[in-house]
C-alpha cells in the first residue's frame, strides 16, 4: 500500500511517518519511507546524525545530468536500479530522500523535476511494498500532482484553527485529483477535543495526546523511536491503517 502524508508545517507529520513504517516494519512488512518534505527531517527522526543523511536527489547534480541530461533532456529516464542504490537502511525500514518538487521549479519541465516524479512515480507504481510519503509542509504539492497515484492519504493537524484549515484545504485538494481515500489524525490533543465545524476535513480517525517521553527527550535526540508510549503510538498506527484499507 503507498500512502502520503500531508499537514501544517509543525503539526507531527514526520513524526507520523515514522511511527506508522515503525509499527509496519515490527509486523514483518517490507517498508520504505520517502522524505519528500521541504524541512528534510525525516532522517533526523529516524535518529540518523546529520552526516549519515544521505543527500536529496534533487540536488545529485551528476546523477540529474546523467539520467536526465540537460537541454533537450529525456522525459522517462530509467529509475528503477535508483531504489536500491539510494536508499538507506535503518532498522527494519528502507529511507530515501528525495526532496521536495518545490526545489526543482514549482512544476516546471525541468531535469531535476522530470527525475524526482519519475522515481516517485515508480516506487507508488511498481514496487511491491509499503511505500510512505513524508510530503512537504502546506497545500503545494497537491498542485503539482505528485501524489496522485498513491492509494491513501493521512492528513495531520494540531487542535488548532490554522492546523485545521489547512488539512481541510489539503483534502479538498486531494479529491480533486481524485484521491477519496483519506483519514485525520488530530496530534497532541486532549481526549475530548471536539472538532470544529469546517467543510472539507477528512473523517477523524485517531487522536495522539502530548507524548511525554518525546517531550522530555527533544534538547537531547530528535529521534522519535522506542518511545514509552509506544504500544499507544501502535494502537494509532493500527485503526489508521485499518480504515485506509476499508
Amino acid at each position: 500500500m503507498k500512502l502520503a502524508v500531508a499537514g501544517k508545517g509543525g503539526v507531527g507529520k514526520t513524526s507520523l511517518t515514522v511511527w506508522l513504517g515503525d509499527y509496519l516494519a515490527r509486523q514483518d512488512e517490507e517498508v520504505m519511507l520517502l522524505d519528500a518534505d521541504t524541512a528534510l527531517s525525516l532522517g533526523q527522526a529516524l535518529g540518523l546524525r546529520e552526516y549519515d543523511i544521505p543527500i536529496p536527489l534533487i540536488q545529485d547534480k551528476e546523477l540529474i545530468r546523467e539520467r536526465v541530461g540537460e537541454g533537450f533532456f529525456q522525459i522517462n529516464p530509467k529509475v528503477d536500479d535508483l531504489p536500491d542504490r539510494l536508499s538507506k537502511q535503518v532498522g527494519k525500514l528502507k529511507f530515501m530522500v528525495m526532496g521536495t518538487i518545490a526545489d526543482a521549479g514549482s512544476g516546471c519541465a525541468c531535469s531535476p523535476n522530470a527525475l524526482v516524479k519519475a522515481l516517485l512515480a515508480h516506487l507508488i507504481v511498481q514496487k511491491k511494498q509499503w511505500i510512505i510519503v513524508d510530503l512537504e509542509a502546506g497545500v503545494e504539492h497537491l498542485g503539482r500532482g505528485t501524489v496522485e497515484y498513491v492509494d491513501g492519504m493521512i492528513v495531520v493537524s494540531e487542535p488548532s484553527m490554522r492546523g485545521l484549515q489547512t488539512a481541510a484545504r489539503i483534502s479538498v485538494l486531494a479529491r480533486q485529483i481524485g484521491l477519496e481515500r483519506q483519514v485525520l489524525v488530530l496530534n497532541r490533543a486532549p481526549a475530548d477535543f471536539t472538532l470544529p465545524d469546517i467543510k472539507g476535513l477528512p473523517p477523524l480517525t485517531a487522536k495522539i495526546p502530548v507524548l511525554p517521553s518525546l517531550a522530555a527527550r527533544q534538547l537531547e535526540s530528535s529521534s522519535v523511536l522506542d518511545l514509552a508510549e509506544r504500544d499507544q503510538l501502535d494502537e494509532v498506527a493500527a485503526e489508521v491503517i485499518a480504515a485506509l484499507k476499508k
